[in-house]
């Protein structure tokens, strides 16, 4: 008897469908799908769940001095002529920036290695291709989702039974995060 379940699928695509409906629980909070891959869902997220709760917290805040072009008012960068080239100019700017200890750092790998990248499209659907940003997965876990469960000991996640499909009778459920 196998330790998980296998959902009728090789073993490259259930990882595939396991690690893409994990991502859109953590980043929606809520997902629908059938009874089976929700428990299997279920036991994966909380498990990255608990790494992030693990590792919140483990960081330096440090003081950096960076470099930043200086932009007019149009927003371009303004340039200067030195010895016959335009060469940008430059503004030192302090920036106060988290440094991960190695413990977190290797729990951001870990919670990365597993997530599917997440880019975030604009509301409205105007210039979809140029408008996307990327959202950082484990920043999300550390900073919103694990102080969320910073007292709670597991069960991060919910099952609701929602009934039988239509088309093929399967148990369809409702899992989402506490």
């Amino acid at each position: 008897m196998a330790g998980y379940r296998k959902l009728g699928r090789t073993s490259s695509q259930r990882k595939a469908l396991l690690r893409n409906q994990v991502t859109n629980l953590l980043y929606r909070g809520k997902i629908r799908t059938t009874e089976s891959k929700a428990k299997e869902v279920r036991s994966i997220a909380e498990k990255l769940i608990t790494i992030a709760k693990k590792e919140a917290n483990n960081f330096d805040t440090v003081e950096v001095t960076a470099k930043t072009p200086r932009k007019d008012a149009s927003g371009k960068r303004v340039k200067e002529v030195v010895d016959g080239k335009k060469v940008t100019v430059y503004d030192e700017v302090k920036k106060t920036i988290r440094k991960d200890q190695p413990s977190r750092l290797a729990a951001r790998r870990k919670i990365l290695a597993y997530l599917y990248p997440v880019t975030e499209k604009p509301a409205n659907g105007r210039k979809a291709r140029s408008n996307t940003k990327a959202v950082d997965m484990a920043a999300l876990m550390f900073d919103t989702i694990a102080p969320k469960y910073a007292d709670r000991n597991g069960g991060y996640t919910r099952i609701i039974k929602l009934g039988a499909r239509k088309g093929d009778g399967a148990e369809e459920v409702i899992i989402e995060l506490v």
